[in-house]
């Protein structure tokens, strides 16, 4: 693992998936997959995403291992250890909806594992930190919003344990050997609400159209989704627990949602969606 960028021949590679930021290219004779962000994100972001994956595998987080940072000589990413015969969780259960259940409890047992982690708060980002930065020095949300998420902010802890940064089942695959995590440039360190609330936002607030195109599932599998997994990661199905810790990471969601389309699309959400988010603050 190198800091040096070092230019790749895409004639080497065929390009195998397109994400919201992103196209992977798998390499024909090589076990790797190169990550290439889409025109628009700076090299500078690709290094930072690169060393926050190192920093994850070094914690031991199971996860494809990360090899050096690449250019084509346009786009800047990253080249990683290819998994293969891999799928999504999501994927999974698109083609095997029988398996809900059983991921959704293997998920949740992912998750809590994860977030119990203690992170290298030397190398990584502070969650809460990074989104009060992006509150003060971007403006991307009117000012009543902008003061709510300050505040909130400001309560949270500084918790020192492990957030993935985009916890969600299309970021686990597995092989039938391994299962890993996957989509670590956001990890950082803070309360679980910083997962849990975004998680809550796309299981339960996503459209027919984005389920399919994000996840390749229905709403009612996302939602069911959910509603299995919360109440394994919280270890109780008593519904008032339930209902108050659904509560306390709303917030978390509202603070989050303008970050997370400033960052996949660079885009500002219209100001006719600021009331409504509002109301997840309480």
């Amino acid at each position: 693992m190198t800091e040096e960028v070092e230019k790749i021949n895409l004639d080497d590679y065929v390009a195998t998936g397109e994400g919201a930021t992103a196209i992977s290219y798998t390499h024909k004779t090589r076990d790797t997959i190169a990550k290439l962000y889409h025109p628009g994100f700076e090299a500078d972001r690709a290094k930072a995403d690169f060393l926050t994956s190192c920093t994850v595998f070094e914690l031991g987080i199971p996860t494809p291992k990360p090899i050096r940072l690449v250019t084509d000589g346009e786009r800047y990413g990253a080249e990683y250890e290819l998994i293969r015969n891999k799928r999504s969780f999501s994927r999974i259960i698109s083609q095997e909806p029988e398996r809900l259940q059983e991921l959704s409890l293997t998920f949740a047992e992912m998750a809590r594992k994860l977030h119990s982690t203690k992170a290298d708060t030397t190398k990584l980002v502070s969650a809460k930190e990074k989104f009060r930065r992006f509150y003060l020095e971007k403006d991307l949300v009117p000012d009543f919003y902008k003061q709510k998420a300050l505040e909130f902010i400001e309560k949270v802890p500084d918790t020192p344990n492990c957030v993935h940064g985009d916890l969600q089942i299309s970021n686990v695959i597995t092989d039938g050997k391994r299962t890993l995590w996957i989509d670590m440039g956001d990890f950082c360190y803070g309360e679980p609400g910083w997962d849990l609330g975004m998680l809550w936002s796309m299981t339960n607030k996503m459209d027919e159209q984005k389920a399919d195109l994000v996840f390749h599932m229905k709403q009612e599998e996302l939602k069911a989704h959910w509603n299995i997994f919360f109440p394994a990661y919280l270890g109780t199905t008593d519904p008032q627990k339930i209902s108050e810790a659904t509560k306390r990471i709303l917030p978390f969601a509202a603070v989050k949602i303008p970050y997370m389309y400033d960052i996949a699309k660079h885009f500002r959400l219209p100001d006719k969606a600021f009331p409504y988010l509002a109301k997840l603050f309480g």
